[in-house]
């Protein structure tokens, strides 16, 4: 008698797909993990819980966490740790803080591997890149992971002498995520309010759409904020002298399952955050993406999630795809 079998979710696909990461940093490793989130950005935390848990799950010890803040200048690396910078979408100009420090790494540690896990690359000024493209290759031993075929292009182009790599986001090791309760509220609006909104999604609010509207700066309560900015500034002060790791991640633990429990209270997301959609799709939660000023959104939603049935990328209205938000 032949048993027959479900098929794959492609949420399961795409947290197999991680795996190709092990190719440089194999299972056992000893690594110093840097650029890890101490600011109030709940996708950039879901990130490092996903990039945490990958470690832990293929037995990577993990000897050192730095922020951008207390990573210290002459930091002693032993000859076999690699270096594994935090993935995201923070890679090019636009977030300066984040960039100089990875290219810091790369340019006072010739000797060491350096890998760059999944990240969305964005310039405006062709300058910038080309001023990192000879940081970087200068190297000979970057691992440079994007998060999609744009981003592949243009590393591919830019970063001969890196391995680049095309994969998907590090929050997807976090797959499957379930609610603790049935949702009460119909439509949850989880939209940008900082330089990545575009008009686009500005003329849906106007239209006045139904829902509950909220960002990671409503999510999080003020004392939250405070609590986050105070940690921050105990790790500028102590200059990766204290030992502060777990104390950030058990409270970033409690941040992480804030967000599940507002989203698992709602049937139905539209959102305009990346990690809104793949915490959504992380939850087998239906929702609808809205795209970013510089394409992000739908780029990953093209690359990697088109196939997953509970989600759906909204159609830009015209003047965006012609470049009008850029």
């Amino acid at each position: 008698m032949k048993i027959a079998t479900m098929p794959a979710h492609p949420m399961d696909e795409l947290k197999n797909r991680l795996r190709l990461i092990l190719n440089v940093i194999p299972p056992g490793s000893n690594i110093i993990y840097i650029d890890y989130p101490v600011y109030a950005n709940g996708g950039d935390m879901l990130i490092m819980k996903g990039t945490e848990a990958f470690f832990k799950d293929n037995g990577i010890r993990v000897r050192a966490r730095y922020s951008t803040v207390d990573f210290p200048h002459g930091l002693a690396v032993p000859k076999d740790h690699i270096l594994v910078l935090q993935g995201g979408g923070n890679f090019g100009d636009l977030y300066p803080v984040h960039q100089k420090l990875r290219e810091r790494v790369v340019a006072s540690y010739p000797k060491h591997r350096v890998v760059i896990l999944p990240q969305t690359i964005y310039y405006k000024d062709p300058r910038e890149l080309d001023r990192t493209a000879d940081i970087l290759n200068r190297h000979g031993d970057v691992h440079l992971y994007v998060r999609d075929t744009l981003s592949l292009e243009l590393a591919r182009g830019k970063f001969g002498r890196c391995g680049v790599y095309l994969s998907p986001d590090m929050a997807h090791q976090l797959w499957p995520i379930r609610g603790n309760a049935e949702p009460e509220r119909e439509l949850l609006r989880f939209l940008r309010t900082d330089v990545e909104k575009t008009a686009g999604q500005e003329r849906l609010a106007e239209d006045g759409a139904s829902g509950d509207e909220m960002d990671w700066a409503t999510l999080f309560s003020r004392t939250e904020q405070r609590s986050i900015r105070a940690f921050g500034k105990v790790l500028r002060i102590s200059g990766g002298k204290l030992p502060m790791g777990k104390i950030w991640s058990r409270y970033t633990d409690r941040l992480v399952n804030k967000t599940i429990g507002r989203f698992a209270q709602y049937r139905t997301v539209q959102t305009s955050r990346l990690h809104g959609h793949i915490l959504s799709c992380l939850m087998d939660k239906p929702n609808v993406l809205i795209d970013n000023a510089y394409g992000k959104n739908a780029n990953y939603y093209r690359t990697w999630t088109q196939s997953i049935s509970s989600a759906k990328l909204l159609s830009a209205p015209a003047d965006q795809q012609n470049g009008g938000t850029a």
